[in-house]
């Protein structure tokens, strides 16, 4: 389908105005000049617990000119926040991303962002630091595994009820939260859309509109019995006559039983399989039934309606706050705008177009780091197999040399004691320490023997 040239003209015109007009609040690409514009924490920093950040752009990358910030370092706090002009996002959408990459394969740690409100000491951020919002992934063995949204209102932090998974693997993935002035919000990885909803439905941040009638009582005739016994069934007759136990007629008198030592034998009484315990009718369905009763809802007299429940008056800051067990989490491409659409430009623009490109760098790496463990491997091996062919032997302090014995002290005060066979060049055969030292004894009596006869 052809389209006038103006009407191409004026949708290409819409689309650049759309970009055009998107505020961008805060981005970080984190090039040249990055350290000007971020401040590092002294945050643990007197118990020796301060963790050190590193400028790259990792270990495998699809743009090596594209660096971010990674933790360097295992068992330490890492504290960092950038400053952006304070900003009010009432009657505007809230555009949260950043781009994380976990290259130390994360057992157990967050890989989150926060943005703070009013006034910070910066030098002094750290874990104990009020925050507005909290987004990004978490994970801890194989019971979390999330994305963290958490919004702070009236010092309290609200978690999100859903369960958004993450991304789990060594490479960098895209995370994004969008706030809506409707209330509404997305929640997407990698510019696909995870979750969606409302803040009034996905978070306790308000009391609950409706409640469960705590005066309702359960009227007398509510009959919440799902199965009923059948009143046409009949106790079939002679049932009443089935006795517990019987005698087990296929039981046969042991050979060895001996009457006038034993006493007459008599066959075991067993349990009897026809006994199906007191007679009670089938049960059917109760055409009756109304359900299990629940207590009706009415408003909630608590419940305050707040229309700017997505509001956050004065945002002022990016961080970064975490405790790592192992490092090797890398941040970067960190964007705070009121656009959904240039976020995922920007998305796409850095992550989308490297994406491949990281993809074979790691694997890459990863056929590196498994040949050189092979090799390793195969080193200590061969280590082994050479250490398996000479017999660790005990032998005496002192140890001796043979014209065809080798014999190696070792910082254990054992003896490696290997004796070549001269009939045969092809065979060895290993001495025992104590005829060596035996012959040893006797050679040395013999020179001094002769030393004694010279003089």
């Amino acid at each position: 389908m052809a389209f006038p040239r103006g009407a191409v003209t004026l949708f290409i015109g819409l689309a650049l105005f759309s970009l055009a007009s998107a505020e961008v609040f805060f981005e970080e690409r984190f090039e040249d000049g990055w350290e000007k514009r971020w401040v590092k924490s002294d945050w643990k920093k007197e118990e020796n617990m301060s963790g050190e950040w590193n400028h790259t752009s990792g270990n495998w990358s699809g743009d090596p000119n594209d660096k971010g910030i990674q933790t360097t370092e295992d068992f330490r706090f890492y504290a960092i926040s950038a400053e952006f002009p304070e900003t009010n996002n009432k009657d505007k959408t809230l555009v949260f991303q950043f781009s994380v990459k976990h290259e130390q394969k994360l057992d157990c740690g967050g890989g989150y962002m926060k943005l703070l409100s009013g006034d910070v000491d910066q030098k002094s951020f750290g874990g104990d630091t009020p925050y507005s919002i909290m987004f990004g992934p978490d994970i801890c063995g194989h019971e979390t595994k999330k994305v963290h949204a958490i919004f702070s209102r009236n010092g309290k932090n609200h978690l999100i009820k859903k369960t958004v998974p993450c991304e789990t693997d060594q490479l960098t993935h895209v995370y994004t939260l969008v706030v809506r002035p409707d209330a509404n919000y997305s929640i997407l990885v990698d510019n696909e859309e995870k979750e969606s909803g409302s803040l009034y439905e996905d978070w306790d941040i308000l009391p609950p509109r409706k409640i469960k009638d705590p005066s309702a009582k359960r009227p007398a005739d509510w009959d919440d019995k799902e199965f009923i016994p059948d009143p046409e069934d009949k106790k079939p007759e002679g049932y009443d006559d089935i006795p517990k136990e019987i005698v087990d007629t296929e039981a046969k008198k042991p050979a060895e039983w001996d009457d006038e030592e034993d006493g007459e034998w008599t066959a075991p009484i067993i349990p009897n399989p026809d006994y199906k315990g007191p007679w009670q009718p089938k049960k059917i369905q109760n055409p009756n039934y109304m359900g299990k009763w629940k207590r009706p809802l009415i408003d909630n007299p608590d419940f305050k309606n707040d229309p700017e429940i997505y509001v956050y008056p004065n945002l002022k800051y990016v961080a970064i706050e975490l405790w790592q067990v192992k490092s090797g989490t890398l941040f970067d491409n960190v964007l705070v705008s009121d656009d959904p659409e240039y976020a995922k430009k920007l998305a796409e623009e850095t992550w989308g177009k490297h994406k491949e490109a990281e993809k074979e760098a790691f694997e890459e790496a990863e056929e590196k780091r498994e040949e050189e463990e092979r090799k390793r491997a195969e080193e200590e091996s061969k280590a082994s197999e050479d250490e398996s062919n000479v017999k660790l032997l005990k032998c005496e302090s002192e140890c001796v040399h043979k014209s065809n014995i080798i014999v190696i002290t070792t910082n254990c005060g054992n003896c490696i004691v290997w004796q070549d066979d001269e009939d045969d060049d092809d065979t060895s055969t290993v001495t025992e320490p104590s005829s060596i030292v035996e012959e040893t004894n006797e050679e040395k009596n013999t020179e001094k023997k002769e030393e004694h006869d010279e003089l």
